[in-house]
Formats: structure tokens, sequence, C-alpha cells
């Protein structure tokens, strides 16, 4: 069976990868978007004093504590980073955090780097070199990643990229934004995940299965069908509208074959019970815990809501008014 291809409209939204263009320099020019810049004072003040609450919300309950799990989008406009009242109150409650990666972290940053790495015999064909050269100029990226990062994750990051001429910026997700909160207050940050693990998830074994990852990424890439998808799912997170990310599998054009299924299985299913494990431990260790997660982790089955409830939790939905 062929390797998986890497959908992006399959992920580009909720994988904590997102985090890797803010590890990277985008090139400027007159056809690229602007790059983001960070918030003022002034700015940071007025969008905490304005925040809505976005995403998914629920509070998980066992051995008389209350923890809370949090569906997020790991890219976003500069006002939807800002956490609204229920998602504070929920953080403020909490004895920590927990996230797929802090990648605030600079140990975590190290790692990511070190993952992102080429390694020897991974040289690209010419022609699938040169369309991947296209594309990190499409994206507004230097060649140079050609020999800073494995073919893999050159080709992920130019597709994160394609977010920015949507006005959906990495930099703005808000995962990162609660990062830096909770380090700013004190409390402990947990990565439910580890570097190694989601640059594995991403990574083919052989040289032919890197070539089918960077194929089928630059496909959609030359296609343009990311762009509808994502912005159809920033709209669904912002909106709060969780019946609609139920139905994500009717309406992502990203199962419709055995091979996309396979992927979709590799990236949530299969990560899911290890991220519920983790904060079933936190809990367990006697601390409240807010686990945010990207939201397409809280959906079926497998979602960590049902997880969870199969661990023994009390889990109840947060259903707080979707922004307008």
């Amino acid at each position: 069976m062929a390797f998986p291809r890497i959908s992006l409209r399959c992920y580009a939204s909720f994988l904590a990868l997102a985090a890797l263009p803010s590890l990277i320099e985008a090139q400027g020019g007159p056809s690229c978007p602007p790059e983001p810049v960070a918030p003022t004072a002034a700015q940071m003040a007025e969008g905490m004093r304005n925040a809505r609450n976005h995403g998914f919300l629920w509070r998980i309950s066992k051995a008389g504590r209350t923890s809370f799990l949090y569906g997020t989008i790991h890219v976003g406009r500069l006002d939807w980073m800002f956490p609204g009242p229920a998602i504070i109150d929920g953080i403020r409650s909490s004895d920590m955090l927990a996230l797929e990666l802090d990648v605030l972290d600079p140990g975590i940053v190290q790692r990511l780097r070190l993952g992102m790495a080429p390694r020897p015999g991974q040289a690209l064909p010419k022609s699938l070199n040169d369309r991947l050269r296209a594309q990190l100029r499409a994206a507004c990226l230097s060649e140079s990643l050609l020999t800073e990062m494995s073919p893999e994750m050159a080709v992920t990051t130019a597709s994160m990229m394609v977010a920015r001429r949507q006005g959906l910026e990495p930099s703005y997700g808000i995962d990162s934004f609660l990062a830096g909160m909770a380090h700013g207050i004190g409390k402990p940050v947990a990565s439910l995940e580890t570097p190694e693990l989601q640059m594995k998830m991403l990574s083919g074994s052989s040289p032919k299965e890197t070539e089918e990852i960077v194929a089928g990424t630059l496909d959609e890439l030359e296609k343009g069908e990311a762009e509808p998808m994502l912005e159809r799912l920033a709209t669904v997170w912002k909106e709060s509208r969780l019946s609609e990310l139920e139905d994500y599998e009717k309406w992502c054009e990203c199962l419709d074959t055995a091979t996309d299924r396979a992927m979709m299985k590799r990236l949530l299913n299969d990560r899911n019970p290890g991220m519920a494990d983790g904060i079933d431990k936190l809990h367990a260790s006697g601390k409240t815990v807010f686990a945010a997660v990207g939201s397409l982790h809280m959906i079926g089955k497998i979602g960590l809501p049902a997880l969870l409830a199969q661990r023994g939790f009390k889990v109840e939905r947060v259903d707080f008014n979707p922004a307008k």
C-alpha cells in the first residue's frame, strides 16, 4: 500500500506543527501578504477587553476535581488569539495548562529544529525539487529551506503559509497565546506529545515515501484546493459551530480515498488515546488541568471528550454564544 500523502485540507488548521513558520523567516516582496506584527501594549489591552469566546470548551470532572478541555485552532486572525471570558475563567481556575506542544519551551523548539533538519540520502528527483522550489517562492519563503529542512518539513511549511494569504496567521494561533499567558502568571505548562512524535508523523521512512508525501502536498498546493476548506474550518471554530465540526468528514473532501482515510487515522485517531491518557494522568496527580488541543481531536467516538468519558470523567459542554 502506498504511503498516505499528507492532506493539507486535513491538517493545516489543527496540527500543532502550524507553529513551524514561527521558527523561520519569510521573504518579503510586492506580491507577498504582509508579515504579522506583534501587537502593541494598547492592542493587547484592547484585545483582551473585547475578547469573545471562540472554539469549543468542556468541563471534565473526576475524583472531586474539575478540569477543562478546549478545542483550538492553530492559525487565526489577530483578534481571535485573545481568549474570551469563559476561557480565561477556565485557565484561572486550573492549576496548569496542557498543550500538544509548548512551543515557548526552548527545549521543545530546539528539538523541533533538530527534527526538521535534512537527513542523509533524502535528495528529491529534480522535477519534484523544482516544484517544491516554486511553491516556496509562491509562499514567500527562502529557497534556502531546501538545504535547511527535510523535504517533508519544507513542503509542510510552504503549505501552512497558504493560510497567510487568507489572513489566517500561525503566529496568531490561540495556543501560543495561552502558553505565554500561563508562563507569565506562573502556571506550569505541560506538553501532551513530543516533537519527535509529530516529526515522525510527517516524515517518510524511505526515499520513496518522502517523495510521495512531497508530491501529494504539492498537488494540493498547485490546485489551490486548500483555501476554501481552511476558511470554512476557521469560521466553524470562530463561531463555535460544534454540530458542523462533527460533520467535518461530510464536507472536508479529504476522506474520499483509502489513502486519505489512513492519513486521518494517523493524524487524529492514533494520537487521541495518548493525549487522553496524558490529561487523565495530570488530573490524577491531584492537579486541575486546562487542556487545549486542536478542535478536530474533539469529534466522534475517538474524540477526546468521548475518550475521557470512557476513563471515568463526567464531560459537560460549556455552551457559550457563538461570536458574530
